[in-house]
């Protein structure tokens, strides 16, 4: 059973996520803590909750999501509260609660502690790493080899695209480099404008600037802001241009104007993690990644845009993403190596 309810004011070897698994020694149930866009964003929160659900189902364990009103500020007493409510697994969706994870995780040993796009060490702590940067190169080239084929309805022929951040932060300005990256290596001469919403709740804010934006002769624009986001879709549709989704596949939302979704599947790495909680198989200290490699990000299928894309851009895309699975191809990870000249 789920319920949700309120507070106050290296890869590794999964278990597989196909069939059952039994819950083991440490049947006490999970919880996942939502991070500060909430859930119904159809993004980042929406897509890790179904893995969670999709977990709990194949595990047999109970478990609810936690919905916090002030998730950032209040991160130490949420994580105390989740853990005296005696969890055994907690898996923690906020960026910004990394810090607290350490603080509270040392006095609850005998809890699992989860966190995501990020790395904490501790004994009872596992982090999971998207390689976000690898399925945003893609996204950044399939944006530089369309905004300058005026043939393809809602593009006109200025080499210029756009990127929406939620916050400047490494852990958004690692899809944003991929994307820049992608974009400048398919086409030297685009640019790409960046901008920061800094909230990840504000769709107005994401329209207006996504509008901006296409004034200055963008008509794709890459979003990595959540509930933000939205308000860039929107701005796509009415402006007959093209927005990128992120997280999950959001070509949906408004069919035709979403060019295509980076989807990272938060989805997939919930689950597995709950699975492996479920079989006493929890990577305790350990960091847990997943990449193109791993089906954990790659673009959406494109339903609703592929059929007006010329066949020799989706192969360079597709050669791309080979080039990156082979190693030919590196993507730039902020995270790791810093911040690259073409972002600074």
């Amino acid at each position: 059973m789920i319920r949700s309810f309120m507070f106050g004011t290296a890869t590794l070897a999964l278990v597989s996520a196909l069939g059952m698994t039994v819950a083991q020694a440490d049947d006490r149930p999970a919880t996942l803590i939502i991070s500060q866009s909430g859930l119904g964003d159809q993004s980042y929160n929406d897509l890790a909750f179904e893995g969670f659900k999709r977990g709990l189902e194949a595990s047999g364990l109970e478990g609810r999501p936690i919905e916090a009103q002030d998730v950032v500020a209040q991160a130490v007493d949420i994580l105390r509260r989740a853990s005296d409510a005696d969890f055994g697994l907690v898996v923690d969706l906020e960026y910004a609660h990394g810090d607290a994870m350490l603080e509270v995780a040392p006095d609850y040993p005998e809890t699992n502690y989860v966190i995501l796009n990020q790395v904490q060490k501790g004994d009872n702590i596992a982090s999971v790493l998207f390689q976000e940067q690898e399925g945003s190169y893609l996204a950044g080239t399939l944006a530089a080899l369309v905004t300058t084929d005026a043939s393809i309805e809602g593009i006109n022929e200025q080499p210029v695209i756009g990127v929406i951040g939620g916050t400047k932060s490494a852990g958004i300005d690692k899809f944003i480099a991929g994307y820049v990256q992608g974009a400048k290596n398919a086409n030297p001469d685009v640019n790409v404008l960046v901008a920061y919403s800094n909230n990840f709740a504000d769709p107005a804010v994401g329209l207006q600037m996504t509008k901006a934006m296409y004034e200055q002769g963008a008509d794709i624009v890459f979003h990595v802001a959540g509930g933000t986001g939205m308000g860039v879709i929107q701005a796509a549709k009415e402006a007959g241009r093209y927005a990128i989704g992120v997280d999950t596949d959001q070509d949906s939302i408004a069919p035709g104007a979403v060019l295509t979704s980076m989807i990272k599947r938060t989805d997939v790495a919930v689950e597995a993690i709950v699975k492996n909680y479920a079989a006493d198989k929890f990577p305790k200290g350990q960091t847990v990644t997943f990449g193109l490699a791993e089906d954990g990000v790659g673009l959406s299928e494109m339903e609703h845009t592929k059929d007006r894309i010329p066949q020799e851009i989706l192969d360079k895309v597709e050669a791309a993403k080979q080039g990156i699975l082979s190693g030919e191809i590196k993507v730039w990870n902020v995270v790791d190596q810093g911040y690259p000249d073409f972002l600074k």
